[in-house]
């Protein structure tokens, strides 16, 4: 008997086997049907734009500056790698956040290395990632005052909390007008005495500012970068320095991590070849 000869199935396999022709209704019609480019996956959920779209758009926010960071050369200053070279490519604050990668290029922004590391940070700065002093509430000038403050435990009235804060920085005294007839005559006089109106959109009366990064040493002495101390020890000032922000790069040493052994292994066979030169 020929083993490969079909045998007619059981009903009961025929009755609990999947049927495979679909009704007529169940059939999606051509309308129904769309390419898989056109598939809601690749949409938002809120508009009909494509999410890479969407997401490039978000990558392009212009954010609002910080104190410590008012205007596009503070910014290229502290992130150091020498980017305050390119401040004049960028007239503005909302030109620099909205340019992309290929518009940096054609600025001149070279080597790539550096276009790279301009944007990451400008992407940083959008969602708040800022460096040292990035909490600042009061800064005058690209300089920063810190005080120590003492609050009262809550859990234990009887203990005293010490902790640094950003306070407003009063304005620089105003010079004596036989100073300032000395210093300028005619319309240059004219022309600095509106520089000497008091800055009203600076509040001297604020609330003091909780700051990260910073420690009390001591009694009254802060610890923290770029903190030096204010005479009669009341305090630390902080101002605003190039490369505050900088991501160092790595330095290479002995040809760095993929070529080490080999290097070395160089040295070392030129260190014994002339030490049997020697003997």
């Amino acid at each position: 008997m020929n083993s490969l000869r079909s045998r007619p199935a059981r009903l009961g396999l025929l009755l609990s086997a999947p049927f495979r022709w679909a009704a007529p209704s169940v059939i999606p019609s051509a309308c129904q049907l769309r390419p898989f480019s056109q598939s809601p996956q690749l949409f938002d959920a809120e508009s009909s734009t494509p999410s890479g779209e969407s997401a490039s758009a978000g990558r392009r926010t212009v954010p609002a500056p910080i104190p410590l960071v008012p205007d596009v050369a503070t910014l290229l200053s502290v992130i150091g790698r020498n980017m305050k070279q390119h401040t004049v490519k960028f007239p503005t604050w909302e030109a620099l956040f909205t340019l992309s990668s290929k518009q940096l290029r054609e600025l001149g922004v070279e080597p790539t290395r550096d276009r790279r590391y301009l944007l990451r940070w400008l992407q940083k700065f959008r969602l708040g990632e800022f460096g040292i002093g990035g909490d600042f509430k009061y800064v005058r000038n690209g300089v920063a005052e810190l005080r120590v403050e003492e609050v009262v435990d809550p859990n234990d009235p009887v203990v005293l909390r010490k902790r640094v804060v950003n306070v407003p920085v009063p304005p620089p005294a105003a010079p004596e007008a036989s100073e300032a007839s000395e210093a300028a005559e005619g319309e240059e006089a004219a022309e600095a005495a509106p520089a000497q109106v008091a800055d009203t959109t600076y509040d001297l009366n604020g609330e003091p500012a909780r700051v990260r990064g910073y420690k009390v040493v001591g009694a009254k002495a802060i610890s923290g970068p770029f903190a030096l101390p204010i005479k009669d020890n009341v305090g630390s000032r902080v101002t605003v320095l190039e490369g505050m922000w900088e991501h160092k790069l790595g330095r290479k040493i002995d040809g760095g991590e993929r070529r080490r052994a080999e290097v070395r292994f160089k040295q070392r066979a030129a260190e014994r070849r002339a030490e049997r030169e020697r003997g």
